[in-house]
C-alpha cells in the first residue's frame, strides 16, 4: 500500500516528488523497476535512464511528423518527400515523440494505426512508448502549417471565435471535449494553445490566437490548459505545448518567421514585457511544455538570434526569471533544410544561418531547449556527445523530463486505445452539438442597418444572390437562389478577409500582406451593394481594413470559422450572434503601418474597436 500511495502522489507532482525513496534497478520478479507501476515515478525514470544508450537518449530529443500508411498501416516513408519510414524512426533512430499529420476521417482506423505504432515501439530493446501529438484539429483551417481540418472530430470556431464568445466555462468545456476526442485515438500531447497577442494586424497566424487583449487571453488560456490537462496532470491528461514564447505577435511589418523575409520580431514600443503576460498565466495554470518561436528579437537587450538558439530567452528569461520547469520544445525545422508541400524551406536558423548543422544543434542545447521539433537527426546529438562537445549529463537533463512526462501520462502502463470506443466518442452527437452551438454564438454582428437582420419574414418567394457557399444550403431551406444580383431581393456574401497571395505550396497557405481589398475587388463588390441589399459575412482570420464593406452593406457579420448552416441560422434568426470583436478592426493599411508592432490597441481611428458586437435586440451601435 505504501509504494502505491507514493505512486499516486507522484502523478500529481511536478517536477520533483519529495516523497520518493530509492529503489534498486529491479524487483523480486526480475522485472525492471521502470516497468513496475507501483513504484515512484522518479525512480522509474532514473532506472530507465541508467539503462539507456546515448543513441536511445538522443532519439527521445526529437519530435517529428508521423504519417499513416494505407488503411492504417505503418508509413513506409518517401525519399521524394524527405520522409523516413515509421519503422526506421522507431527501430533505428529510437524516436518516440511524433506529431500525427493528416486529416482524421476514419476514427477506428486511426486508433488501430496508433496501436500498431505502440506495438512497434514495444518491440524495441527498452519498449519506450510513443507520445503522439497533434496541431489543432477542432477548428476551421486550411493551413497545413498550423493545423488540420476537423475531420471526424467535433467542429468548433477558431480560438478567435472562442475569444469572441468570451465564456471561460465554454473554453474549459471545449478543451475537455477535445481531450476526450484526442485520447480516444491515442493523441496525448497538444501542440497548442497559441497565446501570442495580435498586436500586429498583418501577421498571418492571428487566427490561432485569442486576439489582442492580454487579460482576455490569459483568462481563456487558463481554462484551455485546465481542460486539456485536468486539475491534476496524470493518466487522463493531454499535455499542452504553450506557444510561441516570448510572444510571436510583434512581427516586423507583419511578416511571418517561417520565411526569410519575416525573421525579425521588433519592439518599437519597448513593450516586450506585455507579451509575457499570457505565458506567466500559462505557467501559473500548470503548462507542461513551451515552444519558442522562430523569430529573432530586434532592438532589445537580447542577442538577435532565433529564440530557440537564445540562452538569454530560454534559460535566463523563461526558466530562471519566470520559473518554468517543464519541457521546452523547439518549433519545427531549425537544423535541417527541407521541402514542405513541394517548396524548398531553409532551416529557420535566423541569426545563426552561417552555423553548421552540428553547431546549430549545439546552440539549441546550450540555450536550454529539451527537444528538437520537426527533425529526425539524432545522429547529430550522438556525434556531439562522442566528440565531447555536449556531455551525456546534459542529455540526461532533458531526457529525464521527457520520460517523466510519459510515465505520468500512464503510457508505460497502458499505451493502447480501444478502436471501437474511439468510434463512439469522437464526434458524438453531444460533442457535435456543442461545437455547432459555439459556431453560432461566435458570430459577431458589426452593423445592422434598419434592423435588416434577422430575416424572419423571408419566405420561399424571397430570391437570394449568393457568393462563398453552395446554393444547396439555401435551397434545402426552400429559398430561391438566382444567378444575378439584379434578380435578387437580397445578396448573401461570405467573404474571406483580404490578403496578398504568396507563391509556393506551403507559403500560399499564409494570408499576409495588405488588409485592404484591391481597387478591382472593391469595385466588384460595390456593384453588388448598389444593386441589392447585401448581407456580408467576413471570415476574419486577420483584422481586415474594410470600412467600405461596413458602409455599403446593409448588415455585416464577422465570423471566425463557421459552417454555411451556422451562417444561415444567424441570418434567419434561428440563432443569435453573441460575439464581441477580439481585436480592433483598422481603417486602412496606412493606419496599420503607423502602428508599433508590439503595442496593443494603437491603430489610429479603428472602424470597430475591441469588444464591439451588436445583438438583435440592440437599437444602436453600442459595444460590449
Amino acid at each position: 500500500m505504501g509504494s502505491r500511495l507514493l505512486a499516486l502522489l507522484a502523478l500529481s507532482a511536478w517536477p520533483l516528488n519529495g516523497f520518493c525513496f530509492s529503489y534498486a534497478t529491479g524487483n523480486d520478479s526480475g522485472v525492471p523497476a521502470y516497468r513496475d507501476s507501483s513504484l515512484c515515478v522518479n525512480d522509474r525514470v532514473e532506472d530507465l535512464l541508467r539503462r539507456m544508450t546515448v543513441e536511445e537518449k538522443a532519439g527521445q530529443m526529437f519530435h517529428t511528423m508521423l504519417y499513416m500508411g494505407p488503411n492504417g498501416t505503418l508509413d513506409e516513408g518517401s525519399e521524394a518527400a524527405f520522409r523516413n519510414s515509421t519503422d526506421f524512426m522507431i527501430g533505428d533512430q529510437f524516436l518516440t515523440h511524433f506529431n500525427l499529420v493528416g486529416d482524421i476521417t476514419d476514427t477506428k482506423q486511426t486508433a488501430e494505426f496508433h496501436n500498431r505504432v505502440q506495438q512497434r515501439a514495444r518491440e524495441t530493446r527498452l519498449g519506450i512508448p510513443i507520445t503522439l501529438s497533434s496541431d489543432p484539429r477542432h477548428h476551421f483551417t486550411e493551413n497545413i502549417g498550423t493545423g488540420f481540418k476537423a475531420g471526424r472530430f467535433s467542429q468548433w470556431p477558431e480560438t478567435l471565435g472562442l475569444a469572441a464568445i468570451r465564456d471561460v466555462d465554454l473554453v474549459r468545456k471545449f478543451a475537455e471535449i477535445a481531450r476526450e476526442e484526442y485520447m480516444a485515438v491515442g493523441l496525448r500531447a497538444a501542440l497548442h494553445p497559441q497565446v501570442d497577442l495580435s498586436t500586429e494586424p498583418r501577421w498571418a497566424r492571428i487566427s490561432g490566437t485569442f486576439g489582442e487583449d492580454s487579460n482576455l487571453t490569459s483568462q481563456l488560456l487558463t481554462a484551455y490548459i485546465k481542460g486539456f490537462q485536468g486539475e491534476k496532470f496524470g493518466p487522463t491528461s493531454v499535455s499542452t505545448v504553450t506557444k510561441h514564447f516570448p510572444g510571436g505577435g510583434p512581427m516586423q511589418n507583419g511578416e511571418d518567421s517561417h520565411f526569410t523575409y519575416g525573421k525579425n520580431e521588433t519592439y518599437p514600443g519597448n513593450n516586450m514585457e506585455h507579451h509575457l503576460i499570457p505565458f506567466k498565466a500559462a505557467i501559473a495554470a500548470g503548462a507542461r511544455q513551451m515552444m519558442p518561436y522562430y523569430s529573432r528579437p530586434i532592438g532589445t537587450q537580447y542577442e538577435p538570434v532565433g529564440f530557440s538558439f537564445n540562452k538569454e530567452i530560454v534559460t535566463d528569461l523563461l526558466r530562471n526569471e519566470l520559473g518554468f520547469e517543464g519541457v521546452v520544445l523547439t518549433d519545427w525545422g531549425l537544423i535541417t533544410d527541407t521541402y514542405i508541400a513541394g517548396q524548398y524551406m531553409p532551416a529557420r536558423a535566423w541569426g545563426v544561418e552561417g552555423l553548421s548543422e552540428l553547431e546549430r544543434a549545439t546552440r539549441i542545447l546550450q540555450a536550454g531547449c529539451d527537444q528538437f521539433g520537426g527533425e529526425t537527426r539524432p545522429e547529430l546529438i550522438v556525434q556531439l556527445v562522442r566528440e565531447g562537445v555536449i556531455s551525456e549529463e546534459r542529455l540526461d537533463v532533458s531526457v529525464r523530463k521527457l520520460l517523466r512526462e510519459k510515465f505520468i501520462l500512464g503510457l508505460f502502463d497502458n499505451p493502447f486505445v480501444d478502436p471501437d470506443a474511439a468510434v463512439r466518442i469522437v464526434g458524438n452527437d453531444y460533442f457535435t452539438r456543442l461545437g455547432n452551438e459555439a459556431q453560432r454564438r461566435s458570430y459577431t454582428l458589426l452593423t445592422n442597418k434598419n434592423e435588416t437582420l434577422p430575416l424572419r419574414n423571408a419566405g420561399p418567394e424571397t430570391k437570394f444572390y449568393i457568393e462563398g457557399f453552395n446554393a444547396t444550403f439555401l435551397q434545402n431551406r426552400t429559398y430561391t437562389v438566382v444567378d444575378k444580383p439584379e434578380d435578387a431581393d437580397y445578396a448573401l456574401l461570405r467573404l474571406a478577409a483580404p490578403y496578398q497571395p504568396r507563391p509556393g505550396g506551403f507559403e500560399a497557405g499564409y494570408h499576409a500582406g495588405s488588409l485592404e481589398f484591391s481597387a478591382e475587388e472593391r469595385a466588384r463588390q460595390e456593384a453588388i451593394y448598389s444593386t441589392v441589399p447585401t448581407i456580408v459575412d467576413m471570415m476574419l482570420d486577420r483584422p481586415a481594413a474594410v470600412p467600405e464593406v461596413a458602409d455599403q452593406s446593409v448588415a455585416m457579420l464577422a465570423s471566425f470559422g463557421t459552417s454555411p448552416e451556422a451562417f444561415l441560422d444567424i441570418i434567419f434568426g434561428v440563432a443569435e450572434p453573441e460575439g464581441k470583436l477580439p481585436y480592433d478592426l483598422p481603417r486602412s493599411d496606412a493606419a496599420v503601418e503607423a502602428n508599433m508592432e508590439d503595442v496593443p490597441f494603437d491603430t489610429r481611428d479603428p472602424v470597430f474597436k475591441f469588444g464591439h458586437g451588436l445583438g438583435y435586440a440592440d437599437r444602436c451601435g453600442k459595444t460590449g
